[in-house]
């Protein structure tokens, strides 16, 4: 009986909440278009692409995303967690104007030395960011990104695309590490940082507009 629960837990896993979450809030045209940074890893093993409404346009959100990482905005994600395992983040609630110019090289920290380590190796403003991984150690590129992509409904609207891709050596640890825990937590933090995101572009943009 327990062999069989456990069986049916894994299906149900495999069948139903893995394709959901890899793709949480991202329609099906979204999760295939291409996006910029789909070249940094052309074959891939870890894929998902999530997305969210944001009630502002691309102006307001756009601020929000070149300050992200450790030591600068922070992820707007659950700093209990990341501070848990040491990244020592801090999510700032405002605009941070020294940092509204990034540029391509651009280091993005995800916590202090020896943590996850991104450059910034595409932009278009207002409209497209991309960080690619690095080696902590020897800071050479790898297969890892991250693609942030805005896209206008309208005026007002705005969906924020997000894709990452990963790749890994081929071991069943590696394999049960990445599909059994690694992306569930990614999926954990990464709908916290679309939310939070979401929300204060929201609310900054409705102060604006209320004080015009």
């Amino acid at each position: 009986m327990l062999i069989l629960s456990l069986f049916l837990l894994l299906l149900v896993y495999i069948l139903i909440l893995r394709p959901w979450f890899l793709r949480w809030g991202a329609t099906a045209e979204e999760a295939a278009m291409p996006l910029p940074g789909d070249e940094i890893a052309p074959v891939y093993k870890l894929s998902a692409t999530r997305a969210i409404t944001i009630h502002a346009p691309a102006s307001q959100i756009w601020p929000w995303l070149v300050q992200m990482g450790q030591g600068r905005g922070g992820l707007y994600s659950y700093l209990w967690i990341e501070n848990m395992i040491g990244c020592k983040m801090h999510n700032a609630d405002h605009i941070i104007p020294e940092l509204q110019n990034p540029q391509i090289g651009d280091l993005i920290r995800m916590g202090p030395e020896g943590y996850p380590l991104f450059k910034i190796t595409a932009i278009q403003p207002q409209a497209a960011l991309v960080i690619q991984g690095l080696d902590p150690r020897t800071k050479e590129p790898g297969q890892a990104y991250w693609s942030f992509v805005l896209q206008p409904v309208d005026a007002q609207t705005t969906r924020l695309i997000i894709r990452g891709r990963n790749d890994y050596e081929p071991s069943l640890f590696n394999f049960l590490m990445w599909r059994v825990i690694v992306e569930p937590g990614y999926f954990v933090m990464e709908q916290k940082m679309l939310r939070g995101i979401r929300e204060r572009a929201e609310r900054i943009y409705t102060q604006a507009r209320v004080a015009a």
